[in-house]
């Protein structure tokens, strides 16, 4: 046994690192421990055999990613890391490539076991019917191709898509992942992304009838590089800018969010700049929540007849909110910091609304994004 290993390299944070000890983080530890040490023996064996997956789940900042990444990083198997969207964009467009293919998923399962025997995939979170219904079989595929996964995400299984529509198209998804992986809830009760440390403010409230505070930080973080408003491209849209760099980018919340971009969009949006500075962010929880009636919908292949149900409650600016929390997922995974100037306070931003589970974690990141330690530039 290494320090590498899942267990030794928790006790070696707590013990020799100052890490706080957390008795969920230890047993969760075990667990990939387990699945570590199986792997390792099954390589020097030379022989595939079934073993079983570990699917972390937890409320914000118990180190769900923390140990998911310890644990992949020390692997000596071939094994991939992925952002579930980045997962997720591999997928469409593997499965548009493949075309032609019979079992285009069947396919893909095949072509990805070929190239890695473990695939670690952070923040799986599902709203999407096409992400809900591809899910199913493809996982079954990866399973049956013998697959090893580890995943971490803010809800267990059979919370996953809980309010979707035809929610039933999601069961075989849900069903393989607790067949095929040790299902282990993370919650010690404390956010581990408040530990204190050394301040760095990207986060600022507008005062009225005052230049933007973002001013000075794009000055301060595109010194020494030629800066324009010439738009940007995301998703063959062109995306006014306030202003940009070689490496820094300043955009306005109804430029980003108010418009028709994905999570893919945001991706590109990363991979061109290091610094992402977003102004005149409004209130986005909206007490004019309205309601609607399903009547059936259609998923391109046959006609789903689900009856009459009811819509959640989504308000106005819902929309705006779920892109809002991919770009800070997208900035959060990849260690880019967001500076934000928001017209009210971090905890005022969404304190009530149909998207409130899924903003806690955003709200932790934004906390997170406020300390030094995060990103390369703190």
């Amino acid at each position: 046994m290494t320090a590498a290993a899942p267990l030794d390299f928790y006790r070696e944070a707590v013990e020799r690192h100052g890490f706080a000890p957390d008795e969920a983080q230890r047993v969760a530890a075990a667990r990939l421990d387990e699945c570590f040490h199986a792997l390792h023996d099954e390589a020097v064996a030379t022989k595939r055999r079934f073993i079983p997956g570990v699917y972390l789940w937890g409320p914000v900042g118990r180190g769900k990613t923390w140990l998911m990444d310890g644990f992949h990083r020390h692997l000596d198997v071939p094994s991939r890391r992925l952002h579930f969207h980045h997962f997720m964009r591999w997928v469409h467009q593997r499965q548009f490539q493949l075309g032609g293919t019979p079992d285009p998923l069947t396919a893909l399962a095949r072509e990805l076991a070929t190239e890695v025997r473990v695939l670690c995939l952070d923040e799986l979170f599902v709203s999407d019917i096409a992400d809900a219904m591809l899910l199913g079989r493809l996982l079954q595929s990866l399973f049956e191709q013998g697959m090893v996964l580890v995943c971490t995400s803010n809800q267990a299984p059979r919370q996953l898509y809980a309010d979707g529509l035809n929610r039933e198209r999601f069961a075989p998804a849900i069903n393989a992942i607790e067949r095929h992986m040790d299902v282990v809830e993370l919650d010690g009760g404390f956010d581990h992304r408040l530990h204190p440390g050394q301040a760095c403010q990207r986060y600022w409230v507008a005062e009225p009838g005052r230049p933007s505070a973002l001013d000075e930080v794009f000055d301060w973080l595109s010194e020494g590089e030629a800066a324009n408003q010439a738009p940007i491209e995301l998703g063959h849209r062109r995306i006014a800018v306030e202003r940009r760099s070689e490496s820094v980018v300043w955009c306005r919340y109804a430029e980003l969010c108010e418009q028709p971009l994905a999570a893919l969009d945001f991706i590109a949006l990363v991979d061109g700049f290091g610094q992402i500075l977003l102004s005149e962010v409004p209130r986005l929880s909206d007490a004019s929540a309205v309601r609607g009636i399903a009547h059936g919908t259609e998923d391109g292949a046959e006609r789903i007849e689900a009856g009459e149900r009811e819509l959640p409650p989504l308000s106005r600016r819902d929309d705006g909110v779920r892109r809002f929390i991919a770009l800070v997922d997208e900035c959060y995974d990849r260690r880019v910091p967001l500076y934000v100037e928001a017209e009210v306070a971090m905890n005022e931003l969404y304190a009530h609304g149909y998207l409130a589970f899924a903003f806690r974690r955003t709200l932790s990141r934004l906390r997170e994004m406020q300390l030094a330690r995060f990103g390369a530039s703190g």
